[in-house]
């Protein structure tokens, strides 16, 4: 297997460009969708896919691949887009998301190409990242595992317990990235549950810390291509970024968790989209 490579005539912000508008395509459906968590990792899913992680659309279960677990599952959407784009399934399908029929349902499942595994109840997802990572370990292969999680979830004691599982049995070839948007479904994350210093608290359970600035793939894709960063250690990137990013009138926004869009605002999101955001 080879990892991921760009088509010569993309970027990886054309890659997440294009990731934001399916996401905000699924949106206007009859279902709606969680559309401000997706769209703030859309930076992320692109390094990952297009950059780093070492997987093959035509052998989707390559027993050597790189596994990637997408632990906030209510963020599907952004998922299925990234996948969509790397060739695991037709463009055209995201068009039947949410739809009686459809496998690309709320959350994702094992029937998506790409989806190793069903998720979205929260805090279960860095457990589950770990058993990939000593599995892998165990079977003396270099895959490493990835797991997406939100802020909100890191409020759940599982995350942590499976932090300190992690570290003390030194599952270096595991990379978690927080998606550190401030917001969940009832209002700043530091109002609800404060986590912060956030980078401290993850260094104090054994882990290797990074943070960056969340919509800068290019960035991303550096930091998470050089992990582990260090020997014996998981390591975790802390991506600071805005809840709803590239749509001016929800960014940063809770009203953006979960949203049907109008034809007026689907309008006016392809819009905002066209005419590229600021990126924070």
């Amino acid at each position: 297997m080879t990892v991921t490579r760009l088509l010569e005539r993309d970027t990886l912000d054309m890659v997440a460009a294009r990731i934001r508008a399916h996401v905000v395509d699924m949106c206007a459906g009859p279902e709606g969708g969680h559309l401000g968590g997706a769209l703030s990792c859309a930076d992320v899913l692109a390094a990952l896919y297009f950059s780093v992680l070492d997987v093959d659309p035509d052998r989707p279960d390559d027993p050597d691949r790189d596994r990637f677990l997408l632990s906030k599952g209510h963020a599907a959407i952004g998922l299925y887009a990234a996948l969509a784009e790397r060739g695991f399934f037709p463009v055209a399908e995201l068009a039947g998301f949410g739809r009686p029929g459809s496998r690309l349902m709320g959350h994702p499942v094992r029937a998506v190409p790409g989806v190793e595994l069903p998720t979205g109840s929260l805090g279960h997802g860095l457990a589950l990242a770990c058993g990939f990572a000593l599995a892998a370990r165990q079977a003396g292969r270099t895959a490493r595992s990835f797991v997406l999680m939100g802020d909100g979830e890191l409020q759940e004691g599982s995350v942590w317990e499976a932090a300190i599982a992690a570290a003390s049995l030194r599952l270096d070839r595991l990379v978690a990235v927080v998606d550190r948007n401030g917001l969940q479904l009832t209002g700043p994350t530091e109002a609800v549950a404060p986590m912060e210093p956030l980078a401290d608290r993850w260094r104090g359970f054994g882990w290797a810390v990074r943070e960056v600035a969340g919509h800068d793939p290019d960035l991303l894709a550096g930091h998470l291509a050089a992990a582990p960063w260090e020997p014996g250690r998981p390591s975790v990137l802390i991506a600071r970024t805005v809840k709803g990013h590239g749509l001016p009138f929800l960014a940063g926004r809770s009203a953006s968790h979960y949203v049907t869009l109008s034809a007026r605002n689907h309008a006016r999101a392809v819009g905002a989209l066209r005419a590229g955001g600021v990126r924070e």
